[in-house]
C-alpha cells in the first residue's frame, strides 16, 4: 500500500526519461514524419487505447468504416495500464495517437513534453447519472467532503486525476485538502477497505462503484459529474506528427467525432465492443446505461484543473495554452 501526499515527483522522473528516451529514437528512426501507406495508398496509424473504457468510438469508427472512408489504415492497440505512460511511443513514432486522461497529459505538459491534445472522448456532465464518485459506509459519520479532513481515502493511484477531484471537492465544500490522506490500493480491493475500515472512504468507478453501492456502501456527492466539463478521456500526438500530417490527423479526429455521434446515438453497439474488449461481466453491461461521449475540450474548465492541480502540488507548473492543444483540435470556452 502507496501513500503520499506529494507523489508525482518519482512518476514525473520516469515519465521524463522515458520521453526522452523516445525523443532521441524518434530522432534515429524518423518517427513522426512523412505518414506510412499501405500498397493501395492509405495512411497507417496506430493509436493507443486505454485498457478501461472510452475507447470504444474508436472501434465504432473503425466498424462503421469511418476510417476506411478517410483513407486510413487504423491499428488500435492497448496502450499502458497508467495511460501517462504512452506518451513515449508517440513520440518515438511507435504509434501517432494514444489515449489519456487529464492529468495524464498535463504531467506530461507540464515537463514541456513536445505534445498536443488532438480531440477529447468524453468530459464529466450533469447529462448523465454518476459513474464514479466517494463511497463510506452507511454508519459512517462522513457526510460531505469537507468531513474528509483528517481521514483516509483508498484511491487506484496517487497523483492523478481522482486525486485531483477529492482534493477539489473537499475545498470547494470548505474543507481543508491537506489534511486528507490518500493511500493507493488496487480497485478491485476499494470496496473491501471502505467496508473494513481499513480505509474511512474510497474513490471508485465504474463497475467496482456500482460494486459498492449493491454492497452496501453509500455514495457521497456525484463524482467527477460535480467538475462538468472536464476532460475524462482524450486523445494526444506528438506536436512533430502534427506539425508533418496536419491533413491526416485532421481526417483521423473528424472519423472519431463521427463515430462519437454514432456511440451515443447507438448503445447496443457500444456494449457489444465492451463485451468484447473489457473484463466487465456481460451482465453488468447490458444492466447500465452507456457513456456519453463527448469531443469537445473545454478549456476553461481545463484552466481550473491545470490552477488546482499546481495548488495542490500535483502539477510542478502550469502550462500554458499553448502547450496543449493542437490548433485544430475542438476546443470550447465555457463559462
Amino acid at each position: 500500500m502507496e501513500t503520499s501526499r506529494n507523489p508525482r515527483r518519482r512518476t514525473l522522473i520516469v515519465l521524463t526519461a522515458l520521453a526522452v528516451t523516445g525523443s532521441l529514437t524518434a530522432t534515429g528512426c524518423g518517427g513522426g514524419s512523412a505518414t506510412a501507406t499501405t500498397s493501395d495508398g492509405k495512411a497507417r496509424i496506430t493509436v493507443l487505447r486505454s485498457n478501461g473504457a472510452i475507447f470504444e468510438p474508436l472501434y465504432i469508427a473503425e466498424q462503421q468504416g469511418y476510417f476506411k472512408a478517410a483513407g486510413l489504415d487504423v491499428t488500435i492497440k492497448a496502450g499502458a495500464q497508467d495511460t501517462s505512460q504512452n506518451a513515449p511511443s508517440v513520440l518515438n513514432g511507435e504509434a501517432q495517437f494514444a489515449m489519456t486522461d487529464s492529468s495524464g497529459f498535463l504531467k506530461g505538459a507540464a515537463e514541456d513534453l513536445p505534445i498536443r491534445i488532438v480531440t477529447g472522448l468524453q468530459s464529466a456532465t450533469t447529462e448523465t447519472d454518476p459513474t464514479d464518485g466517494l463511497l463510506v459506509t452507511k454508519d459512517s459519520p462522513i457526510g460531505s467532503f469537507a468531513d474528509l479532513e483528517g481521514k483516509t481515502v483508498g484511491i487506484s493511484a496517487l497523483g492523478g486525476t481522482i486525486q485531483f477531484i477529492c482534493e477539489y471537492l473537499v475545498q470547494k465544500a470548505g474543507g481543508d485538502p491537506g489534511k486528507v490522506k490518500f493511500v493507493a490500493l488496487p480497485t478491485t480491493s476499494l470496496t473491501d477497505a471502505a467496508t473494513s475500515g481499513k480505509t474511512d472512504a474510497v474513490f471508485s468507478f465504474g463497475p467496482f462503484y456500482f460494486a459498492g453501492l449493491d454492497s452496501g456502501l453509500r455514495s457521497i456527492g456525484n463524482g467527477m459529474n460535480d467538475v462538468p466539463g472536464m476532460v475524462q478521456g482524450l486523445l494526444f500526438a506528438s506536436r512533430k506528427y502534427l506539425s508533418s500530417n496536419g491533413d491526416t490527423a485532421k481526417k483521423f479526429i473528424d472519423a472519431v467525432a463521427k463515430a462519437i455521434t454514432y456511440a451515443n446515438e447507438h448503445p447496443a453497439a457500444v456494449k457489444a465492443i465492451d463485451k468484447k474488449y473489457t473484463q466487465v461481466p456481460a451482465a453488468f453491461i447490458d444492466a447500465h446505461d452507456i457513456n456519453h461521449y463527448d469531443k469537445s475540450l473545454d478549456t476553461t474548465v481545463m484552466r481550473t484543473v491545470i490552477t488546482k492541480m499546481h495548488e495542490f502540488d500535483l502539477l510542478d507548473n502550469e502550462p500554458k495554452d499553448d502547450a496543449l492543444y493542437w490548433d485544430q483540435a475542438p476546443t470550447t470556452a465555457g463559462e
